[in-house]
């Protein structure tokens, strides 16, 4: 049987270099409108945990303003938190240096989330 060919995605993930052609050809398609590319999730967002603040991104189809700054404080937390739903957020992805994210889960937990999995990042 034939082996299959691994997709850029894999080999990034398993640590391996895309050659000089294929990274020419990823930086065009990220400038694309459209990159081409299958959604595997939709209404997801992005967060990026900090301890002073935390930074939400969501696809532009869904609000006018797409990346929005917002504290990272208890109240703060619940009101975007309630702003996603409102959205139709139904997924979420944190990525934090620390243990920042903690509280921010406790949050999204108590609203309906069900628990997430932790994922080491890869080392490149």
């Amino acid at each position: 049987m034939a082996k299959r060919k691994l997709s850029s995605f894999e080999r990034l993930q398993r640590g391996q270099k895309l050659s000089r052609r294929e990274r020419k050809e990823m930086e065009r398609r990220f400038q694309r409108e459209d990159p081409g590319w299958d959604i595997v999730h939709e209404n997801v967002a992005g967060i990026d945990v900090g301890n002073e603040s935390h930074f939400v991104a969501i696809d532009p189809k869904l609000d006018c303003q797409p990346v929005r700054e917002f504290g990272s404080w208890t109240a703060a937390l619940r009101k975007r938190q309630t702003g996603l739903k409102g959205l139709g957020i139904k997924r979420v992805v944190l990525q934090s240096t620390g243990v920042y994210w903690l509280p921010l889960q406790d949050v999204l937990e108590r609203a309906g989330g069900r628990r997430a999995r932790y994922q080491e990042p890869s080392r490149a």
